[in-house]
């Protein structure tokens, strides 16, 4: 087993999220790996659509069916949360959506950079999301926004105990909305790159050790295909979170 501690050592989990600067900028506005990547998926997206919106045709083909499918779905879940009312907000969610899809899928091409595996960028997002639901609901209702704190109905001597609970409950929404993504991005490639590690680790061994890498290659192949299934939920969890969240500067008074 001593053969494989030089094997080992070189093995560094953590390291795939090492923000490294490709060019320095003054005022420290480097632009960074994060950087590129983010610029990546903001160009694959455009690029992805462009196409997909290139040739209108009746009988749309595959990539004009995915770009309408992708229009619909967030149109959809708009309207099922915050009627058409919520439909002024679909360029926001629609675009919210897709940064993530297309930041957790690029970070699965090996060697890429999971920028959503970085609480920075989740953080920013969630901060951006919770600054518009008060924004607008102070825009749209004035004062009226605090009855989000007051849910109607509840008598009146459980106020005192339910107002402070909704308004820690409201400032937590941006903390666990980027914990969410941020974990579960940052825990899945840690866990690829370890089954990865033990695979390469116990197939330069002798003995059984290869067979039992072999195992290990098998489940880290899976849970590669798990963590793609996962790149999709939490950008779906991201955005139907934000839908929600939404609804309340809409409709404050529950």
């Amino acid at each position: 087993m001593t053969l494989l501690l030089p094997v080992a050592a070189g093995l560094d989990p953590i390291s795939q999220f090492e923000i490294k600067t490709l060019i320095d900028l003054p005022y420290g506005l480097d632009f960074t790996n994060s950087t590129f990547f983010m610029l990546l998926g903001v160009l694959s997206i455009v690029l992805f659509f462009g196409l997909a919106a290139r040739k209108k045709a009746l009988v749309p083909g595959r990539l004009q069916s995915i770009g309408e499918m992708g229009y619909t779905f967030i149109a959809d879940m708009i309207r099922g949360v915050s009627g058409e009312e919520g439909l002024k907000f679909f360029p926001f969610v629609f675009t919210l959506f897709f940064f993530i899809l297309f930041a957790n899928l690029i970070g699965m091409i090996p060697f890429a950079f999971t920028t959503t595996s970085h609480i920075a960028v989740t953080a920013t997002l969630s901060v951006m999301v919770i600054a518009i639901v008060i924004g607008y609901g102070f825009f749209k209702h004035g004062l009226g926004f605090l009855k989000l704190f007051a849910p109607a109905g509840a008598p009146l001597f459980v106020y005192p105990l339910l107002i402070p609970i909704e308004v820690i409950s409201f400032l937590a929404r941006p903390l666990t909305l980027a914990l969410r993504l941020f974990a579960n991005m940052l825990a899945g490639h840690i866990t690829l790159k370890l089954f990865a590690g033990f695979a390469l680790m116990l197939a330069t061994a002798g003995g059984v050790y290869p067979l039992v890498g072999v195992i290990s290659f098998l489940t880290g192949t899976t849970l590669n295909a798990l963590e793609f299934l996962v790149a999709g939920i939490q950008a779906f969890v991201f955005a139907i979170l934000t839908v929600i969240y939404l609804n309340d500067a809409l409709h404050p008074s529950h």
